[in-house]
């Protein structure tokens, strides 16, 4: 029955995953790797960086990916079925909702406090998905590569993806050298 576990596992991540991708990325990663077992988390981090140097959301690309991995073409479409229908529906209830009590301090309040919880929750999988990395190339060229792709993208104002793509030349042609 992994076909269930697929449709729950992206459901509930992308149902509880307020605030789009940022938000459901470190609970995809939860169902992906730790509860089910779909991925490692050098896979999750691997794919993550794929998918963010391509285009479109991200929590699509990583049910698309994760789906056809365990279930082939038929867990593509129940795993971005499950990712998809939570959110559209919640968006279309929530907007009639919001609409109607835009100017409530209570629904104010609840979009305000919730901002610092996905900031934890991004900081969590941040650390989690850096444990690879420095465990590889050691910790100070794992942060020193998070420097400067953080000033690339921050100052430089550089799109994330060709950070992505210098980190893969980086890794493909460098590193090897280096390690």
């Amino acid at each position: 029955m992994e076909w269930l576990e697929l449709i729950f596992g992206f459901f509930m991540a992308n149902l509880l995953g307020y605030g789009g991708g940022p938000s459901s990325i470190p609970l995809m990663y939860e169902e992906i790797v730790p509860h089910y077992g779909w991925l490692t988390d050098e896979q999750f981090s691997n794919m993550l960086a794929l998918g963010n140097a391509l285009p479109g959301p991200i929590a699509t690309k990583i049910a698309a990916y994760v789906g056809y991995d365990v279930y082939g073409w038929v867990g593509v479409i129940l795993a971005l079925l499950a990712t998809v229908l939570p959110s559209a529906a919640a968006l279309i209830i929530l907007l009639q909702v919001m609409q109607k009590y835009k100017q409530s301090p209570v629904v104010k309040g609840m979009t305000l406090l919730v901002q610092p919880v996905i900031a934890i929750m991004m900081t969590v999988l941040t650390i989690q998905m850096a444990k690879s990395p420095a465990e590889a190339i050691g910790f100070w060229q794992t942060l020193i590569i998070a420097v400067i792709a953080f000033a690339a993208m921050k100052w430089l104002k550089l799109h994330p993806a060709l950070v992505i793509v210098a980190a893969f030349a980086y890794g493909a042609f460098l590193l090897p050298y280096t390690v």
